[in-house]
């Protein structure tokens, strides 16, 4: 799945962090979510799996974009 296919929840791509380097959250044409931040190492998670950290103003952002 390429990047354009994404709808893109949250940052506008300008200010403090570029167009593509901030921490984001991006919904699928699915309906599901992929989560763009720091890679963790708090914990090994299963094969396969990997770990995120994302400020809570991205989730919030997030949420308001969706309107829940």
């Amino acid at each position: 799945m390429a990047r354009g296919e994404l709808t893109r929840l949250t940052g506008s791509g300008n200010g403090e962090c570029g167009k593509n380097d901030c921490p984001n959250v991006y919904r699928t044409a699915g309906g599901s979510f992929i989560v763009q931040g720091d890679v963790s190492e708090v914990f090994m998670p299963p094969e396969g799996e990997g770990l995120v950290e994302i400020p809570e103003r991205v989730l919030r952002e997030a949420v308001r974009a969706l309107g829940w």
